[in-house]
């Protein structure tokens, strides 16, 4: 048997389908991280191959994901009888099925004997042999179960190599006994050595496993009744520490005290302010008397120069205003003449424009119709693009037309695949010969017809002949799946079968072509819409040509004299304004600079007339008056300011003993309802008498486990003496060693030169390693020297397996954890000199050392994120 592909789906990690696929002969390597799921899929493989699917049992259990869900493996194997697909599915609709390409061969328990038959037997297995789980290199590792499975598989593999079998046995008074043994054991154990249902041994353990859960509940109960009371306890403290009226009283004194401090410090820093603010007024008068000195003495000085100024002033204002009469005498006569020449220009204008609207109307005519044609043509493609683009919202697009044509081939599929597996009928003709007639009409000559129900076919001349196919061409569900499939997908287009969806499809297409075609048009005839030519077409003049109107190049020459003409003589009034203007400004400029100078003499005045009847003398004396009181009332402030609290401390201290005072009472306020209920759980725990429950209990318990232990000790000596005949039975075993040591030798002789192993009687495994003369037991070795010892071991049993007809792939979960950079080469080498004729599956998180290992590169491929 060799594995080709795994499939897992609802297996832990893995709620959507993962897949292992083309797995090859020799060495497969999956090399990926932590958490990818390897150790997932090693277990996945042995619940399939040995968990019943109608097991509920741990191992089982443990394949479900956190959200539940039924567990489904299936796994392909190659045989010498061809290609077969295995699949089991657990808990809901249990299920083990095999199948043959297409071809159910067994199922439920049939399936489960196929399956025990591919791998010889429960014993027979690979388990344990030469399928290593993460974790479990050592060759006695495992649950007892386990290793019970794996020391059978070892004794079916050693005898599969020897022809005495009888010899070995010890005679059939030996088997006798054995039996015996065995049959008074078997009242109280299975097979495995494990409690068997119904029997004494199986329920003075559920006894016991039931009272001490039983105990642990009520263990748990009074543990929770006892965290209650010490929890009310310290609730009550708690409560009485922070009422306590010293400790209120305390809490009380320190809030008062730090609100005084702070109210104290609040009133100081107001006198200081106060006290600013006084100082602020002296600094104001001071400034403000040597302001006044200031001004009076500025204001002076002022009215002296004022009155110089004015007098100058006046003589230069009298010659500009005679100046100014001149020159207005000057622009009257200008403008004038620029009159006359404007009624000129204007009456020339008017002509000119009459000739221009008679040549624009005879333009605009033909822009009119050119314009107007623009826009019927845009209009009519707009109105295709419109209706190409309400025909391209029918009919179904391209994702669903292929998702329609996707089931229909489906549908021909599952059709010709019933077809295929039904009854046929093939009419031969002979010439001359009558024709066959069946549902439809005659038969074709040659043609093989399905037939999938009983069928009457008429023959003429001879009668009816009726076929009546078997069972297994009558199960159309497939197809009829298929075809309601596709009737649903061509309902939602509106379609009534494949060749009307292709139409409409069609259709929907060339209307979206025929939109974009209409839409470009339209782009190029209007890239700014209709609008914009509406508004053009709007602007062009309509009126009708002149007949008398003027001719325009006289009318233009004509214009062109009398706007020559105006321009002289606006030049002449401009140069005369220009002039006017000068003088104007001049004349403007000397009334402002005496109207200026006149103000700043009133303002002078003014200035001397507010600083009233105050002297110089009287002035000065007040300066220093008022100096001397700013001087007073600054260092009063600054004395009042040196000793100021630290008024931000103070708020700071104020806070805390706020917030204590406030967290004392919400947590009074908590401890209360938290203590009532306590009080309440206390109660109804008491009143159920826990501690005598639990009392009573413990009493049962011992007396099951004394019951219990009695049973064990039966058990034991039962085992105790099955092992002694079995011993019996083994002591012939040494010399069917042979093979097995033969085959370890060279894979020993690649780490160790002249290297052996002894092998343990009873475990059939390797008890010590022989190198360089000395004996080394094998549990004292390093982890990485077990570790190889142990996987030569495997792979020596597999070649074993392999030469008794049983093959078997290599399964190897980091298998080499232990080894070092030199000898896991070397490991690697062994491992390419098993499998010229085996498969090995290597699955393995370390990437880079496995780099050297070689062989086929697996992908765990999924077809969904997994969480």
């Amino acid at each position: 048997m060799k594995i080709r592909a795994i499939t897992l789906n609802n297996v832990r990690r893995f709620t959507d389908p993962a897949q292992l696929t083309d797995i090859g002969d020799g060495i497969n390597v999956l090399c990926e991280p932590n958490e990818h799921g390897k150790s997932t899929l090693f277990d996945a493989i042995q619940a399939l191959f040995f968990k019943p699917y109608g097991s509920r049992d741990k191992d089982v259990s443990a394949l479900r994901p956190h959200a539940g869900g039924a567990p489904e493996v299936t796994v392909e194997v190659e045989t010498d009888d061809g290609r077969f697909t295995l699949f089991k599915r657990w808990f809901q609709k249990p299920l083990a099925t095999v199948h043959r390409g297409g071809t159910l061969v067994a199922q439920a328990d049939e399936a489960e004997a196929w399956i025990a038959q591919l791998l010889g037997g429960d014993a027979g297995g690979p388990s344990g042999l030469i399928w290593v789980r993460q974790g479990m290199t050592s060759l006695a590792g495992g649950s007892s179960k386990e290793e019970k499975q794996a020391l059978e598989a070892r004794r079916d593999l050693m005898t599969s190599v020897g022809a005495e079998v009888e010899a070995m046995t010890g005679g059939r008074r030996m088997d006798k006994a054995l039996a015996r043994c065995r049959e008074e054991l078997g009242q109280y154990a299975t097979s495995t050595k494990r409690p068997r249902t119904g029997g004494p041994w199986k329920d003075a353990q559920e006894q016991v496993a039931s009272l001490a859960e039983r105990r642990d509940t009520l263990t748990a109960t009074v543990q929770e009744l006892q965290e209650a009371l010490a929890e009310r306890a310290r609730s009550r403290r708690a409560l009485r520490e922070l009422e306590a009226p010293d400790a209120a009283e305390e809490r009380r004194t320190k809030l008062e005290t730090a609100r005084a401090a702070h109210a104290a410090a609040l009133r100081h820093a107001e006198e200081v302010e106060t006290l600013a603010r006084a100082a602020e007024l002296a600094r104001l008068n001071a400034d403000s008397a040597a302001a006044q000195l200031e001004s009076l003495r500025t204001t002076l000085a002022e009215i002296a120069t004022a009155q110089r100024e004015v007098r100058q002033a006046e003589a230069t204002a009298e010659t500009a205003t005679k100046t100014l009469a001149e020159q207005r005498a000057a622009v009257e006569e200008a403008e004038a003449a620029l009159k006359k020449a404007e009624a000129n220009l204007e009456a020339a204008q008017a002509t000119q424009r009459l000739a221009q609207r008679a040549r624009a109307a005879r333009d605009g005519a033909e822009r009119r119709t050119a314009l107007e044609a623009r826009i019927a043509q845009a209009e009519a493609t707009r109105a295709q693009m419109e209706s190409a683009e309400a025909a391209a919202k029918h009919g179904p697009d391209a994702a669903a037309l292929q998702r329609i044509e996707t089931l229909a081939a489906e549908l021909s599929a599952t059709r010709a695949a019933r077809d295929a597996t039904a009854t046929q009928v093939v009419a031969r003709y002979t010439p001359g010969g009558a024709a066959i007639l069946g549902p439809d009409g005659p038969l074709p000559d040659g043609q093989a017809l399905p037939l999938r129900h009983a069928t009457e076919l008429k023959i003429e001349g001879l009668g009816t002949l009726e076929v009546r196919p078997g069972a297994g061409g009558q199960d159309d569900h497939a197809l009829e799946t298929a075809t309601e499939k596709l009737r649903t997908a061509l309902a939602q287009v509106g379609a009534d079968d494949l060749d009307a969806a292709r139409t409409a499809a069609a259709t929907r297409a060339d209307a979206q072509r025929r939109f974009g075609e209409a839409k470009a048009v339209l782009a190029s005839l209007a890239p700014e819409g209709i609008a914009p030519l509406r508004a053009a077409l709007a602007e062009i003049p309509d009126m009708d040509a002149e007949e008398d109107a003027p001719d325009l190049e006289e009318a233009e020459k004509a214009l062109l004299a009398a706007q020559t003409a105006y321009s002289e003589r606006r030049s002449a009034r401009e140069a005369a304004a220009e002039q006017l203007a000068e003088a104007r400004t001049e004349a403007a400029r000397a009334d402002a600079l005496l109207t200026s100078l006149r103000d700043r003499l009133r303002r002078a005045e003014a200035q001397q007339a507010k600083l009233g009847d105050l002297s110089e003398d009287a002035l000065t004396a007040q300066v220093t008056q008022t100096a001397a009181a700013f001087a007073q009332a600054r260092a009063a402030h600054a004395e009042k300011a040196e000793g100021a609290p630290d008024l931000a401390s103070l708020k700071a201290a104020l806070d805390r003993a706020t917030s204590v005072e406030t967290q004392a009472q919400d947590e009074i306020a908590r401890l209360r309802p938290l203590l009532a209920r306590l009080n309440e759980r206390i109660s109804r725990a008491s009143g159920d008498a826990v501690e005598e429950r639990l009392a009573e209990t413990t009493q049962e318990l011992q007396a099951a486990e004394a019951t219990l232990a009695r049973i064990d000790h039966e058990v034991a000596v039962l085992t105790r003496l099955e092992d002694a005949l079995q011993t019996a039975r083994n002591e012939a075993r040494d010399r069917y060693f042979a093979p097995i040591v033969a085959e370890l030798k060279p894979l020993l002789q690649l780490l160790w030169p002249d290297a052996e192993l002894t092998w343990g009687e009873e475990s059939l495994l390797p008890h010590a390693l022989i190198r360089n003369g000395r004996e080394e037991p094998i549990d004292i070795l390093s982890g990485g020297t077990q570790e190889q010892v142990a996987l030569m071991v495997r792979l020596a049993f597999a070649k074993m397996l392999a030469r008794a007809g049983r093959i078997a792939p290599v399964i190897l979960d980091d298998a080499l954890v232990f080894t070092d950079d030199d000898r896991i080469e070397r490991m690697f080498d062994a491992l390419h000199r098993q499998a010229s004729d085996m498969q090995i599956i290597v699955l393995t998180c370390r990437q880079r050392a496995f780099r050297a290992l070689g062989g086929k590169a697996l992908c765990l491929e999924t077809s969904a994120p997994t969480s």
